[in-house]
């Protein structure tokens, strides 16, 4: 906590958003939850839309869309993840899950204590920096030379501390919001229907395939077939000749 006290107490000449440290590790950790549904192949596609017109219009709490994907075809599937505040993973998840069979749903936590930490002291020391260097650039007795030095030593530290607030930034969002990834898929007898119909349209093109390998085998076998009967023919006219 005195870090933190630190850290605002030096940033008086610059505004930046406030890292506090909290002694419980539970306060620093990132959930990610993976959740797999199977519902109709037909209704894929509504489903996903509306759950990220939902996400867009916040109606289960501040929420971003990460990504989404469809695909078609004989195995239809489709996926959302998106990162919302943790009141609204629940709602979010059973909207997903209306009508639908649930499958696999798996949570991982990731403790970024470690992270914040280090990010905390990264911005106090930067901050200590820039904070001595800008109260070095009022002497009067600089040369010109001295001013240069100091100008390229202070962009370079303000560089870095805004890449330390930007850090930070990623962790507090992480931290308070919660990422979701919505996973759809067709119940298991869709998918086995999906598997005959295509073994049918397969099944010409392996019979063609079939018959090629078959007429190049016995194209490949007609000249050893014929140099074993000559030397079958060849074998009992001598033994003829001998007896």
């Amino acid at each position: 906590m005195a870090l933190a006290g630190c850290a605002k107490q030096e940033s008086g000449q610059r505004p930046r958003a406030a890292v506090v440290l909290k002694s419980s590790a539970g306060e620093f950790l990132a959930y990610e939850h993976n959740v797999t549904l199977r519902l109709d192949a037909e209704r894929i596609p509504a489903r996903v839309q509306a759950l990220q017109d939902a996400c867009m219009r916040k109606q289960h709490g501040d929420c971003t869309v990460l990504e989404v994907s469809q695909r078609g075809g004989d195995h239809p599937r489709g996926m959302l993840t998106v990162r919302i505040v943790p009141a609204g993973v629940e709602p979010l998840i059973a909207a997903a899950s209306e009508g639908a069979d649930p499958g696999d749903r798996s949570t991982r936590a990731e403790d970024l204590a470690e992270s914040v930490r280090d990010n905390a002291l990264t911005r106090s020391r930067l901050q200590k920096e820039l904070s001595g260097l800008q109260a070095f650039q009022q002497r009067r007795d600089l040369s010109v030379a001295d001013m240069i030095a100091l100008s390229q030593q202070v962009s370079r530290l303000e560089a870095q501390l805004e890449a330390a607030d930007q850090e930070a930034a990623q962790h507090q969002r992480r931290i308070q919001t919660q990422k979701v990834s919505l996973h759809f898929e067709t119940p298991g007898g869709e998918n086995g229907r999906g598997e005959i119909r295509q073994a049918v349209a397969d099944f010409f093109a392996t019979l063609a395939s079939g018959t090629a390998w078959t007429i190049r085998a016995v194209a490949f076998l007609i000249p050893v077939l014929v140099v074993l009967l000559i030397l079958v023919v060849a074998w009992r006219r001598l033994r003829r000749r001998r007896a």
